[in-house]
């Protein structure tokens, strides 16, 4: 065996003949090329656009984004966001009318058997009706599902109250006319 030269061009007395075989080359490794290595990932590097999306994969800020002078106020969205009513990127396209859900509708006879409830505070003659208009309501409410469960419940409770703030009343006053009945003298003559 042979070995090759010494590095320096300077020559050593114990080499005495050229290499037996060219050198290696750093490509091929057993006479086969070598498969390239991962390195580290462009991020410059053009992307497929045909690849599925990873939707965890980061969001690049400023993908697709237009000077603010360009875009209408309505459709202007700070960059790394989707303008408003778009998904963000990476989500599956969204389709209108699939967004928050409408707000249950408010029950009617909700809101008038509570406006009747706070009405009863000056005239405690509509209280009673409050309550009642207030019970009817929580059984709609609970059978078409609508919104407005509070505004029953408050309407009960403060009719309710108020109701027997009536029935005390009128019995204070009932009972302050028989007094006066009782007490007062009859047998002056007319």
């Amino acid at each position: 065996m042979t070995n090759p030269p010494p590095p320096g061009n300077w020559s050593d007395p114990t080499w005495s003949a050229p290499p037996s075989s060219p050198t290696p080359d750093p490509t091929l490794v057993a006479g086969q090329p070598v498969p390239p290595q991962p390195g580290p990932v462009d991020p410059y590097a053009p992307t497929n656009p045909y690849a599925p999306a990873n939707p965890y994969a980061p969001v690049d800020p400023y993908a697709g984004a237009q000077a603010p002078a360009t875009q209408p106020m309505a459709e202007y969205a700070p960059p790394g966001y989707a303008p408003p009513g778009y998904a963000p990127a990476g989500y599956p396209q969204q389709y209108p009318g699939y967004g928050y859900p409408q707000p249950p509708k408010t029950n009617g006879l909700a809101i008038a058997a509570f406006v009747l409830a706070m009405i009863g505070f000056t005239s405690c003659i509509t209280a009673p009706i409050g309550a009642i208009l207030g019970h009817v309501a929580q059984k709609q409410i609970r059978i078409s599902g609508e919104g407005g469960a509070g505004m029953a419940k408050a309407a009960i409770i403060i009719g309710w109250i108020l109701t027997g703030f009536l029935v005390l009343v009128l019995a204070f006053y009932a009972a302050a006319i028989i007094y006066a009945i009782a007490t007062s003298n009859n047998s002056g003559s007319y």
